[in-house]
């Protein structure tokens, strides 16, 4: 579904009718708040797994998006991406939390409503692939995603492997809250 503003203008980012039901859920949860390490060590799994430069776990709340999980390669950090809090018109992990499903990437500039985000300008990234994180109450939290630098073909095999992933973080925040993990 595409939304435009009442100027007539598209809107680079989706609204997100359920935001206040996820801030709720992220706050229940304990996550979107604080850097988490055991998070970081996913999100660095990811990356070696997708052979992916920067990759996170990240929750999107109503104005802003928090990578609790967080993995840049050599180089990121001069480039200023990745940072932990990025407002939430930032970045493709919105839509990917709107939409319900994952989104693959291999050039953000072959898509208008992709290239003019401010992380293409601003640090410089090229391919996102990215799959939501949806609880048991069906409530998406956010995502799993890496990104790179330069296009790439992250093809099924790796849209596949991110939504692996994703089952598998959920399955992690599912033990974490039934006090198992």
């Amino acid at each position: 579904m595409t939304y435009y503003e009442s100027t007539g203008h598209l809107l680079l980012t989706p609204v997100d009718r359920e935001a206040p039901a996820r801030t709720v859920r992220l706050r229940e949860l304990g996550l979107g708040k604080r850097a988490d390490p055991e998070l970081d060590a996913f999100a660095a799994r990811v990356a070696r797994t997708l052979g992916a430069p920067h990759a996170g776990v990240n929750f999107v709340g109503e104005e802003r998006q928090f990578f609790a999980g967080l993995h840049h390669g050599a180089g990121a950090a001069q480039a200023g991406y990745p940072a932990r809090v990025l407002p939430r018109d930032h970045g493709y992990c919105p839509h990917v939390v709107v939409r319900r499903r994952a989104l693959v990437l291999e050039d953000v500039r072959d898509f208008a409503r992709f290239a003019g985000n401010a992380v293409v300008d601003g640090s410089g990234i090229r391919s996102y692939v990215g799959a939501p994180l949806t609880d048991r109450r069906g409530i998406v939290l956010g995502t799993v995603c890496a990104v790179d630098v330069v296009p790439r073909r992250w093809g099924t095999e790796g849209l596949g492997t991110v939504k692996a992933l994703a089952a598998e973080l959920v399955a992690l925040v599912h033990r974490r809250e039934d006090g198992h993990g």
